[in-house]
């Protein structure tokens, strides 16, 4: 990004969890003027230390801001935010909301309706992001963007800070059914591989000569190989947790129709079994111990 396009762009973060937090932190280190505001104010210590300005409202936060990024848990947590408390109305005239947390197509349907009835002049554009943690810290996400055209040049050097790449993929709307259903594929492979660790487990096969077989040949991918790494070690601190990952299925299920796929159905149920048992604020990965007997209650 060029020093003009990071002087002339200012943004607000609404939302500064694990990922939230990460694009923060990105568009700081870039140059651009950042302003923060999480429901726990916490969480902001350490991107004021970063440079960035903590606002002491969501409405405050994004009074500046050309640019609103919300990285918000659920479409509920999303309306209270943005119009139960008027957020919408104190965006600034002409504004770019890229709403990038995962809500599901419906919420973002109603979300873009209520925003055009109530500031016509501010561009909304649905973009959700792919990738977690280590992805979001060095800058390197996917962006499923959606939206009006005249929107892209004003929100790109925001998106160039914090992705690698942005998709554009039609109108507002697109790019959270595409994240419904890259998420989906995402979740069937990790539990794939926590599947294969089990059936190794019971036939016998070390995970290092598993892992030795796949990596560097054609079934060989990078999330899978991370993912199969992480549950080996044992370690299940959250980059992308399960229950959020679980969220995104069943909004993928609510959009499917009358007849579900059905290995994403079982995953759904599974899964569900897995977040009440306790797993849900550990990493994804943590679908490895949720197999074996290790949760009770899931059929």
């Amino acid at each position: 990004m060029n020093a003009q396009a990071a002087s002339d762009t200012s943004v607000a973060v609404l939302g500064t969890g694990i990922m939230g937090s990460a694009m923060a932190r990105n568009l700081v280190r870039a140059g651009l003027r950042t302003t923060v505001w999480n429901r726990t104010p916490a969480a902001l210590a350490a991107l004021l230390d970063a440079g960035a300005h903590a606002a002491a409202s969501p409405e405050e936060a994004v009074r500046d801001a050309n640019v609103v990024i919300t990285m918000l848990s659920t479409a509920d947590v999303l309306a209270s935010v943005v119009f139960d408390r008027g957020v919408a109305r104190a965006f600034a005239r002409g504004a770019v909301w890229a709403q990038m947390g995962t809500i599901g197509v419906d919420a973002t349907r109603h979300v873009a309706a209520r925003l055009a009835e109530l500031r016509p002049d501010v561009l909304y554009v649905d973009a959700p992001v792919s990738g977690s943690k280590g992805p979001a810290t060095s800058g390197q996400l996917l962006v499923l963007a959606s939206g009006p055209r005249q929107a892209q040049p004003l929100v790109m050097p925001t998106f160039s800070t914090i992705a690698n790449r942005t998709v554009w993929l039609g109108e507002a709307g697109q790019g959270s059914r595409m994240k419904l259903v890259v998420n989906a594929y995402l979740s069937i492979v990790i539990e794939g591989v926590a599947e294969a660790l089990e059936l190794a487990d019971r036939m016998g096969i070390e995970h290092a000569k598993l892992a030795e077989v796949i990596e560097g040949g054609p079934l060989d991918a990078p999330i899978a190989s991370a993912k199969l790494h992480k549950m080996e070690a044992g370690d299940f601190a959250a980059e992308f947790p399960l229950e959020w990952a679980l969220k995104d299925v069943d909004l993928a299920l609510a959009s499917a129709g009358a007849d579900p796929p059905p290995l994403v159905a079982a995953l759904s149920r599974h899964w569900h079994a897995a977040v009440d048992a306790g797993l849900g604020r550990a990493d994804i990965s943590a679908a490895r111990l949720a197999l074996g007997g290790r949760v009770a209650g899931d059929s």
